[in-house]
């Protein structure tokens, strides 16, 4: 049987004891992680984890955005602004109208927007995840008794386009055949940004490719005189970069490929058939691209 000296004593240990043990929890519990550094700022190392060795960066390896894609919105700037912000479809940036011309940026670039949807170029496919869209304000087109209209873009637009893409092109080291329209990437169901819209601003400012005028007139003649098959334009506009069928026959799928070629290089003449101009100006575009 325990006498009372040994009772008091043993409670008094129980409660010291316990006492101890909650503290040392309320220590651990309440301690903020400590992370400390080596030497080589590359490598961090944090208590209680592994690290992670950064030091060694790989050769093959490049950044995630490799396109640049540019569309018209076929609304009004309010309207842009609207849909492109609580709808489902979304751009990095929009370019205004109006004078001044504002720049909206709508979503980050390490974010991707939905802007470009079934699309392809050179065999990458579904875009979005590898691109900056930017959307235009401008109206698009409007039918008249006449036959279509197409709105045209103000200068000082364009001019703010162009900055951007510059802008976006440097940082990212975006290939200039990489600086595309919506109607490129997407030929069966868009047309944007249309015939209205300078692509050769772009190319005088050095950001995209241009079949060289008198290249293309010294190749034209032969194709006068001898047109390629429907297989050759097919083939040419696939190495290009465009989604075509090869099937050697003039299909609707193909026409609306040329129809895309053609208002961006020729819009004086986008008509969906292939012709000798056409054919000097892939093979010119063809040409250069492969010198480099």
């Amino acid at each position: 049987m325990m006498n009372k000296t040994s009772l008091s004593f043993s409670l008094y240990s129980g409660i010291a004891a316990l006492s101890l043990l909650i503290s040392g929890c309320a220590t651990n519990a309440s301690r903020a992680p400590v992370e400390t550094r080596s030497d080589n700022p590359a490598i961090s190392v944090a208590v209680n984890e592994k690290a992670i060795d950064s030091s060694i960066s790989a050769k093959s390896q490049e950044e995630r955005v490799q396109f640049i894609i540019l569309h018209y919105t076929a609304i009004d700037q309010p309207t842009s602004l609207r849909v492109l912000s609580q709808k489902e479809v979304s751009a990095h940036y929009l370019v205004g109208d109006e004078d001044p011309v504002k720049v909206w940026q709508l979503v980050p670039e390490n974010r991707m927007s939905y802007h470009a949807g079934l699309s392809e170029w050179k065999g990458y496919s579904r875009l979005n995840a590898s691109s900056i869209g930017i959307e235009i304000v401008n109206l698009g087109f409007k039918d008249t008794p006449e036959g279509r209209v197409y709105f045209p873009f103000p200068q000082a637009q364009i001019d703010r386009v162009i900055q951007l893409v510059r802008d976006i092109s440097a940082r990212y080291q975006i290939r200039p055949e990489y600086i595309l329209g919506h109607s490129d990437i997407a030929p069966q169901r868009k047309s944007d940004p249309g015939p209205m819209f300078p692509w050769k601003q772009l190319a005088d400012a050095g950001l995209i490719p241009w079949p060289n005028a008198d290249e293309v007139a010294l190749r034209q003649p032969a194709y006068e005189v001898q047109l390629p098959d429907v297989k050759w334009f097919q083939q040419k506009l696939a190495q290009y970069g465009y989604g075509v069928p090869q099937t050697g026959m003039l299909d609707e799928a193909t026409r609306s490929v040329l129809v895309a070629f053609q208002t961006k290089y020729r819009p004086a003449k986008f008509d969906g058939m292939p012709d000798a101009e056409t054919a000097a100006m892939l093979d010119t575009l063809l040409a250069s691209l492969k010198a480099k």
